[in-house]
């Protein structure tokens, strides 16, 4: 019978699966595979899981729960096997690397960092404030010249001078949180962020961590909008 896959453990973890409830419309059991000193997290489905909201959280909850009992390597929503014997076999198979994946990750968990410009005005203005150029185009616009190449300039200007701000506050903010991690990967930013960052945080770091999101809050001011979420299961440290 098919398996969903939720993640990989030491053969020596705790495992407790009763109260969680596993992916499907009609959730089967959570139970495990073992293979040597591995064993991974599994239930039985019949059907396709797609991304549903009911399934994402039972996901989620099932990583988070085993995570709270020791170090797991959470597999990526929608993981999928056709039987028992070929998750052996991907264990077996594998078992060193998955082993030393293990080891890397004890202790730890991980912490998203995102940061947006929360209220460009303030930027727009120092920029004016700072380029001479800028600070030209605008008059001559406020003034009324009625070049209609004039806005275009401005914008092309602005726009490339705020991305090299928050380009470097980006990385600002990546140097003064990467005392407090083991690992961390940059990821590209989307939407109005300028950073999205995974912090691989031990687990005596993780107040120290949240203490500097505070003080790096408060030295921003309400400009940027500094967002962090954790801890999480190590997905993004997975390798």
């Amino acid at each position: 019978m098919p398996l969903y896959v939720y993640s990989i453990t030491t053969e020596d973890h705790p495992r407790r699966l009763d109260g969680l409830s596993g992916v499907g419309t009609d959730p089967s059991p959570l139970r495990t595979v073992t293979a040597g000193p591995l064993s991974a997290v599994v239930s039985d489905i019949s059907e396709e899981i797609r991304p549903k909201r009911r399934d994402l959280t039972a996901h989620q909850e099932v990583q988070e729960s085993l995570m709270r009992d020791g170090v797991i390597l959470p597999l990526q929503f929608g993981y999928t096997a056709p039987d028992d014997l070929t998750v052996r076999q991907v264990l077996e198979r594998n078992a060193d690397d998955y082993l030393a994946a293990l080891a890397r990750l004890e202790g730890c968990a991980e912490f998203h960092v995102r940061a947006s410009q929360a209220d460009e005005a303030p930027l727009l203005q120092q920029i004016l404030e700072d380029l001479p150029e800028a600070r030209a185009l605008n008059d001559r616009i406020r003034e009324g010249d009625r070049d209609p190449g004039l806005p275009l300039a401005l914008g092309e200007l602005v726009a490339h001078e705020v991305q090299a701000r928050q380009e470097a506050l980006a990385a600002d903010l990546t140097e003064a949180l990467l005392p407090f991690s083991r690992e961390h990967l940059a990821h590209s930013p989307s939407g109005t962020d300028f950073l999205n960052l995974s912090l691989l945080v031990p687990d005596e770091q993780q107040e120290v961590l949240r203490t500097a999101q505070a003080d790096l809050a408060a030295r921003m001011g309400g400009d940027v909008d500094l967002r962090f979420s954790g801890p999480l299961p190590p997905y993004t440290f997975v390798t």
